[in-house]
């Protein structure tokens, strides 16, 4: 463990299938660590945190290491979170070294409605004032938006012993979605939010709602930031749909100088189109108005063209829609691209409540 990552926390969880559970963290912090696994062990490495699982009997025996006290329960919180969501319905305990905290959950702030306007016909802009904006500059900009039940005073998490998040459930229950910071004031401490107006016959869109009817004043929360950064990279691909264009353009903006970037983005049609040329070398739109029922894979299959001209230095930067984030997983791996120089994160599910 690196002096680097100081400050720790111990901890053990009591699963049903130890083996499981040891599985599950593996198999989905790979898409966001580093992982080194070996029967009964595994670490988890990230430039943030280091965790050290042990496989004991029946319980797995937990080890965080952050590199501030600040930190630690953050990192606590985060992993918490994952442990319950991985159990299921499954029974599992969970205590540390030192309960968690009582209280808000890290990174919380409450925020306030300014203004809301439409970017495009499909894209709407929420700008919210904040207490305080220095955690949303630079670094990770994926939070949660904690949106409460109209006409009701919000009732907010707090953080419970074992490091779980306590929601508020019944009339008090909050909508969660996520979302990318788009840009930060830090003049007038507020931020921005660009949210994506899903429409589909059938399909609840309770997120494309909430930007398409907030009214200045309207109070909600935030949680984060949390992953998405900015890659560190020279050459960067850029490519996913409506939804990851508010990361794609601020990542494009607040890129280093003499960064080499390129994007390919699908919209509906030339009026979502957003102005983003200035920095990038390439830029490619394409437009599903003009697909034939037989091109629903255009985005798929341009990106895959475009990778396969790309050098091994390039750093692969994909989200979108679920289906066509693991195709392109799948694709990458094919290639052995080496997966420090690639991130690929879909940002929603077709025919699923957005």
């Amino acid at each position: 463990m690196s002096d680097i990552h100081s400050a720790t926390l111990s901890g053990t969880a009591h699963p049903v299938d130890v083996r499981a559970m040891l599985n599950a963290i593996c198999e989905h912090f790979v898409e966001h660590s580093d992982v080194l696994r070996e029967e009964g062990r595994a670490v988890l490495m990230s430039r943030d945190w280091t965790i050290n699982l042990t496989s004991v009997d029946d319980r797995l025996e937990i080890v965080i290491a952050t590199a501030s006290d600040a930190s630690l329960p953050v990192t606590c919180t985060m992993f918490a979170e994952h442990l319950f969501y991985f159990a299921g319905d499954e029974p599992l305990s969970l205590e540390w070294s030192e309960p968690a905290p009582k209280g808000r959950p890290p990174g919380f702030h409450e925020a306030t409605v300014v203004s809301a306007r439409n970017v495009t016909s499909r894209m709407r802009r929420v700008v919210l004032s904040v207490e305080n904006v220095t955690s949303f500059i630079g670094g990770n900009m994926h939070v949660r938006l904690l949106i409460p039940p109209k006409g009701r005073a919000p009732v907010w998490p707090i953080v419970q012993q074992n490091g779980r998040i306590g929601w508020p459930e019944g009339e008090d229950e909050l909508l969660m979605r996520v979302y990318t910071i788009r840009s930060v004031d830090a003049g007038t401490n507020q931020v921005s939010v660009d949210v994506f107006q899903h429409s589909a016959e059938g399909i609840a869109t309770p997120g494309s709602d909430f930007a398409r009817d907030a009214q200045p004043g309207d109070r909600l929360a935030i949680m984060g930031p949390g992953g998405g950064g900015l890659p560190d990279a020279q050459t960067i691909l850029f490519a996913g749909d409506e939804s990851a264009l508010p990361a794609i353009a601020r990542m494009v903006e607040e890129a280093a100088p003499g960064t080499l970037m390129k994007a390919i983005i699908e919209v509906e049609d030339r009026s979502e189109e957003q102005d983003l040329e200035e920095r990038l070398v390439g830029l490619e739109w394409l437009h599903r108005s003009s697909y034939s029922s037989d091109d629903r894979t255009s985005l798929v299959d341009r990106v895959k063209a475009e990778v396969q001209t790309t050098s091994a230095d390039t750093f692969v930067w994909f989200a979108g829609e679920k289906s066509d984030c693991r195709e392109i997983k799948r694709f990458l791996a094919d290639l052995k691209r080496d997966r420090k120089n690639q991130y690929v994160a879909w940002y929603w599910e077709r025919n699923r409540s957005a």
